[in-house]
């Protein structure tokens, strides 16, 4: 028997993959579990990180503007000025301090959160009604337990609507950091971009699309559960 090198067997393409259609669903699913589920995975932990981040640093923002007001201005000058900032010009400032890392991606994704998130924060906080505040006061509840009993759970409406458009700002902004890590939904996007077939880039695309909407439907559900008092008051 003579010998000679091994050639894998990858078995016949379908005939959607041989004509390289728009996407191929059997393609999709054979790399589901090897290519695009992890990515997935990834795409969740990288918003997920970012939006908690931004949320508790834009929390603790906001209730020092509420209680300070002076702070309100040099703190929203701040966050808008990053959020103005384009996502790849920041990831370029980044990089030489932080390198090509995880914590690069981060740094920007919180740095884009945080305007949005104090900006309704504040607002929703502002917009408690001063009857609600004076009669809580007149029961005689402390200042701090006004804010936790009074003024954040009427402002829970501007909190998950900040929370909304941050999300899903978020799932969009983690596909570009694909230049920087190869993670997430954007790798697989940017890799495919460099390839003729389809699939790949379709299917990423469909699945961080699926991902926002997603994100945005669990939101708006938490909401309405959060906050009974809204829905029988439009009624």
């Amino acid at each position: 028997m003579m010998g000679g090198p091994v050639i894998p067997d990858y078995g016949d393409p379908s005939t959607c993959v041989a004509n390289d259609a728009t996407f191929c669903a059997d393609w999709f699913a054979d790399h589901w579990s090897s290519l695009f589920w992890p990515a997935l995975v990834q795409h969740i932990e990288l918003t997920l990180i970012a939006v908690v981040t931004g949320f508790v640093i834009s929390f603790l923002m906001a209730v020092l503007a509420h209680f300070q007001g002076w702070f309100a201005a040099p703190a929203s000058a701040v966050s808008s000025f990053l959020y103005t900032v384009p996502p790849l010009a920041l990831f370029q400032l980044l990089v030489p301090v932080s390198g090509f890392s995880v914590l690069t991606v981060e740094i920007a994704l919180i740095a884009y959160s945080l305007y949005l998130l104090f900006t309704t924060l504040l607002t929703g906080l502002r917009e408690v009604p001063e009857d609600a505040v004076r009669a809580a006061r007149g029961m005689g509840l402390t200042r701090r337990q006004i804010l936790f009993k009074v003024e954040l759970p009427l402002s829970l409406p501007a909190l998950v609507s900040g929370l909304r458009v941050t999300t899903v700002m978020t799932v969009g902004t983690v596909a570009i950091a694909a230049y920087v890590i190869d993670a997430g939904l954007g790798s697989l996007i940017l890799k495919a971009l460099q390839s003729p077939f389809n699939t790949q880039f379709v299917g990423a695309g469909a699945l961080a699309v699926v991902l926002a909407l997603t994100a945005d439907g669990l939101l708006v559900l938490a909401g309405r559960l959060l906050t009974p008092w809204a829905r029988s008051r439009r009624a």
